[in-house]
């Protein structure tokens, strides 16, 4: 069996009293009171090809979804709402292999395709995810990632050489660029290397992408205030910090999670209304930008690590400033500023 392809230990072990409903992608000993090494299973499974070197990998989900999952009932009643499949226009529930996929046309004409043709015309299936290129992993947006999957070693004498195109990929800065076809389906893909591991995104492809200039409103060069630009600018620094994600929680779902538990033990839960929104009208954007700025210096550090990071900040704010000052003050500034 293949373990799980990182060496991080959030994603090797859990504690006692998980199920593996709660992990469905993992094989593991759940036995109470153990710290247990959680297996993954790969959703693919090949080769990785570029020249004539190929490497046998897995390909594991790098993501799982924490959202909070709910049933629909009857109002009142403990009964569940189920959907039927039925005929337009008539009760008459359709069985499943009485379905045919259907494709409307633009003058509202619809094409039926049978399961036939359609397995006719689907992307061969194959185990090989050939790199075409190697691309700078800047160039490429993010706009166009999808879903991340971790790369790792399968069989007998594969660890060598993933190493040695992780390693290769690490010095030159590239991403593999290659297709992959998994459930059918042909998908774009990037490869980086990330710590010990390889990273595959999947990606839209670029006809995929929609043109930003198709929605209305978005301004383009606009003759911006100076003095406004630079309170903007210094608002920014003053809240930068270091990305630490395990910073950031999904909030409203750890509060649906504290109101089921509340209900669960039969207390009784306040509803309160909710806050009203700010206005986004803005008169004064200088008071409000300044206002902000000294909000976020007196209100202390908005999470763990912030007073490190206030002091880089305040030394990039204070460079930041004097140079402006000094375009703005004139030569006298400049000699003050030259002496700092």
């Amino acid at each position: 069996m293949t373990t799980c392809p990182t060496t991080d230990p959030r994603y090797r072990s859990a504690r006692a009293g998980l199920s593996s409903q709660q992990f469905p992608n993992h094989r593991g000993d759940f036995r109470a009171g153990r710290e247990v090494i959680l297996v993954a299973r790969p959703v693919w499974t090949g080769t990785i090809s570029f020249g004539l070197v190929n490497i046998g990998v897995g390909l594991f989900a790098a993501t799982e979804a924490r959202g909070v999952s709910f049933r629909q009932f009857e109002k009142g009643t403990d009964q569940r709402v189920r959907y039927k499949r039925v005929a337009e226009g008539t009760d008459r529930e359709v069985d499943y292999d009485d379905i045919a996929k259907g494709y409307e046309t633009e003058s509202g004409d619809h094409v039926v395709v049978t399961q036939e043709e359609l397995a006719s015309v689907q992307p061969e299936t194959s185990h090989t995810l050939a790199i075409e290129d190697f691309v700078a992993l800047a160039e490429i947006d993010p706009i166009h990632y999808q879903k991340a999957y971790y790369l790792a070693p399968r069989g007998d004498g594969q660890e060598y050489p993933y190493a040695l195109l992780r390693e290769a990929m690490k010095q030159t800065g590239l991403a593999g660029i290659a297709t992959l076809v998994m459930r059918n389906k042909e998908h774009l893909a990037a490869i980086r290397a990330d710590g010990d591991v390889l990273v595959l995104n999947t990606m839209y492809f670029a006809d995929e992408i929609r043109d930003p200039h198709e929605i209305a409103d978005i301004p383009g060069d606009v003759e911006l205030s100076t003095k406004e630009l630079d309170t903007a600018t210094d608002l920014i620094e003053q809240l930068s910090t270091a990305w630490r994600p395990e910073d950031y929680h999904d909030t409203h779902r750890e509060q649906v999670l504290r109101l089921v538990e509340q209900k669960a033990r039969g207390e009784e839960v306040d509803v309160e209304e909710p806050e009203e929104e700010p206005s986004a009208d803005v008169i004064d954007l200088v008071s409000a930008l300044e206002q902000s700025i000294e909000q976020a210096r007196t209100s202390g550090t908005r999470k763990s690590g912030r007073s490190s990071q206030k002091s880089r900040s305040s030394k990039k704010n204070g460079s930041a400033q004097k140079s402006r000052s000094s375009k703005k003050n004139g030569s006298a500034q400049m000699s003050r500023s030259g002496q700092s």
